[in-house]
């Protein structure tokens, strides 16, 4: 993969590809039992204290195999670092950990073990996991978020000598709240629906779908579906975070790993919200016609790497 030239700082960072995206703020437990990804824990955890014990996350693309090809080739170029929270080792050598979705990054170019000296590797070490010279996002995110802002203040008299800073902020501000109830709502519908198939039945009621955005819902209740307890309290942690909300619904809906990926590679959360606005829409409209939950089509993957 070509380094292109960007905004961000660029940094080598261990990497592990997955069949799917991770985002921001999600947490993902792993299993690691394959040894050169024993040898990436190992690698972590014995950073000097106050080391970031982190490692890159990227999609692989549907068909392709990152054993069998170039890495670069099977990969997308958008992904999201995993930070180590939890370490616990196994008796047989692997470990148990506990990851959180940290920053975003864009792969520049994936290093194979022997190419990792000539891009600052550690003297002395020999890793035999990937590493990737990454992008991080931070300056593109803050330019996106604003040009996505500015999207939504159409109709605004920004002139100049008309002091419209607050009546600016105040209209951003409405506009992205406005959006992300409305994701928040849909998503709700989706959940609770998908769970009653998944549990065999036929969907709920428009009525009962109606009430499980409604404040007045009581999630607890046993007269409630299925996950609609636990969805409600991932919502309650998002309620006033629009961006959150975003990564939630990213990484739960059952959605392609191509639509998950495009999700991840926006930048901008108000066109996040509106891409996922759309697709809930969608799903929502095919657990209608279906009358079945569609399953992630990795489901019926072969197995790539044992991790």
């Amino acid at each position: 993969m070509r380094e292109e030239e960007g905004t961000g700082d660029r940094e080598v960072i261990p990497l592990f590809p997955l069949e799917t995206p991770l985002f921001p703020g999600v947490v993902l437990p792993l299993n690691i039992f394959e040894p050169r990804y024993r040898q990436l824990v190992a690698d972590l955890s014995a950073l000097p204290e106050g080391a970031p014990r982190r490692f890159g996350v990227v999609a692989i693309r549907q068909g392709w195999e990152v054993e069998r090809v170039a890495p670069a080739e099977a990969l997308f170029d958008v992904g999201c670092t995993a930070v180590l929270r939890v370490v616990a080792p196994q008796s047989d050598g692997g470990y148990q950990v506990v990851t959180v979705g940290g920053e975003r990054f864009r792969l520049l170019d994936v290093l194979a073990p022997a190419d990792v000296g000539e891009h600052g590797g550690e003297a002395g070490a020999a890793p035999t996991y990937l590493r990737a010279v990454v992008e991080w996002l931070h300056e593109e995110e803050a330019a996106e978020e604003a040009a996505g802002d500015a999207e939504g203040l159409v109709g605004v008299d920004t002139a100049p000598g008309h002091e419209t800073d607050e009546v600016v902020t105040d209209v951003a501000r409405g506009s992205l709240e406005l959006l992300a109830g409305n994701v928040r709502d849909l998503f709700a519908r989706y959940v609770a629906d998908v769970a009653v198939r998944q549990g065999g039945g036929d969907g709920l009621p428009d009525e009962v779908l109606e009430a499980l955005t409604s404040e007045d819902l009581v999630p607890e209740d046993d007269a409630a579906p299925a996950g609609i307890a636990d969805t409600a309290a991932l919502l309650r942690e998002v309620s006033d975070d629009a961006r959150g909300l975003s990564y939630l619904v990213a990484s739960v809906a059952l959605l392609t790993t191509e639509d998950r990926q495009a999700l991840l590679a926006e930048s901008a959360t108000r066109r996040r919200l509106a891409m996922e606005s759309r697709m809930l829409r969608r799903e929502l409209t095919l657990l209608r016609t279906l009358g079945a939950v569609p399953v992630p089509l990795r489901q019926f993957a072969t197995p790539m790497t044992p991790n």
